[in-house]
């Protein structure tokens, strides 16, 4: 007599996987693949807002673009950035895209500004950067992606 192995609960700890041989239909992979790029937009927008918030740090240094190496810092940044930026739209919404990336890339200069570059922290600074933080969470929580 043969036996029958499942392979379901093999696919990890919580429970039926959407990797699963035995549980794929046609939309669960469609469905898999857009929660998939929708993931890897947040990634890029992750990077974007990475390159950004370092074009932006090496500006600070380029001495009004009279400095070669930062200056040259700055362009390769932008364009990493905008470039991501481009890939993340499309698979995130403009609006959403472009509220996280401004508005972490404000809080991220804000912070790099008071931890590493001596600007002073007021309450009005402590307060803006609050709410950009609490704006990009509730753009997320309303599910504006």
């Amino acid at each position: 007599m043969a036996t029958v192995v499942d392979l379901r609960d093999s696919w990890g700890a919580f429970g039926e996987s959407d990797f699963s041989p035995i549980s794929t239909t046609p939309l669960r992979t469609v469905v898999h693949m857009l929660r998939t790029l929708v993931h890897m937009g947040y990634l890029l927008l992750a990077g974007a807002i990475a390159a950004e918030v370092g074009a932006t740090t090496a500006m600070k240094y380029s001495d009004g673009f009279s400095r070669l190496g930062p200056s040259l810092l700055t362009l390769l940044g932008y364009l990493v950035s905008f470039g991501l930026l481009a890939q993340t739209l499309k698979t995130v919404s403009v609006g959403t895209a472009y509220a996280i990336w401004a508005g972490a890339g404000t809080a991220a200069i804000a912070t790099i500004g008071i931890v590493f570059l001596g600007e002073g922290m007021t309450v009005a600074k402590a307060a803006g950067i609050a709410l950009i933080i609490a704006g990009v969470v509730v753009l997320n929580l309303g599910g504006a992606h």
